[in-house]
């Protein structure tokens, strides 16, 4: 959550794609915070864990792996496990840590994916779907490498949060229709500018049916308990077991 350094609106971005989204420029530092940030490691993860449930046997696509801490988490429970991610540096990291007969692959979620129909039972796009415009190639693409009957597990940025944050800022943000936000984030000493589309809820649940999905879970997840001593000063004045952060959807291919 603190990563987080500006917010704007950037409806020119599509023009000139290459100036963001640089995970290449910041793996080392992104891959070092993802391990143990309060959102990635005692959050989101687990509860991306929690949703797949036994994955034993079962053949997993991980789209958008990154340097493969969910990846890795998969395989620990039997599942068979392929990872593909845009960023060859990320996908480097990811092979130091998981090992030369990982099957990790260069691949962008905006484009047809090197699969064949059925070629899984459960895909794993986890915090990815939200730097994409278009969700309806990738979602067609992603329920064409499902099986009859497999899943798909998404996580995205919840579609109230950055309405919310503006509102604290005194802005008076659109919640409707599909907008770019760009962020710019430094780590371990390097600095890119990182762009996402946000969209509404209705947006979401509209593409997942189009695409042939049926939505069987829609989870706020709470944090895992050892978060709250880990983190004390991002608890403070939070009473619960849940915070807005992300969203997250189990689908089921037909």
């Amino acid at each position: 959550m603190a990563r987080m350094s500006t917010v704007s609106e950037n409806h020119a971005e599509a023009a000139h794609p290459s100036r963001f989204n640089d995970y290449d420029m910041i793996a080392e530092g992104y891959a070092a915070e993802n391990e143990a940030s309060l959102v990635n490691a005692y959050y989101e993860r687990p509860a991306m864990l929690e949703l797949a449930g036994d994955v034993t046997g079962r053949r997993i696509l991980d789209a958008g792996c990154g340097s493969g801490p969910l990846f890795s988490a998969l395989r620990d429970r039997g599942a068979v496990v392929t990872g593909i991610d845009a960023s060859a540096g990320m996908l480097e990291l990811a092979r130091r840590r998981l090992g030369d007969d990982a099957d990790l692959r260069v691949a962008d979620l905006a484009d047809p994916l090197p699969f064949p129909d059925g070629a899984f039972d459960d895909v794993i796009a986890s915090l990815v779907l939200h730097y994409l415009e278009d969700w309806g190639p990738t979602l067609a693409e992603l329920r064409r490498v499902l099986r009859p009957g497999g899943r798909l597990l998404v996580s995205v940025d919840h579609p109230f949060v950055i309405t919310l944050m503006r509102a604290m800022a005194g802005e008076k943000p659109s919640y409707f229709g599909t907008r770019n936000r760009t962020e710019e984030w430094t780590m371990g000493g390097q600095t890119a500018q990182m762009s996402f589309w946000d969209r509404p809820l209705h947006a979401m649940t509209e593409a997942f049916t189009a695409a042939g999905f049926r939505i069987s879970v829609i989870s706020e997840p709470p944090f895992v308990p050892e978060a709250r001593e880990l983190f004390p000063e991002e608890f403070r004045e939070i009473t619960g077991t849940r915070f807005l952060s992300f969203l997250l959807f189990v689908l089921d291919a037909g």
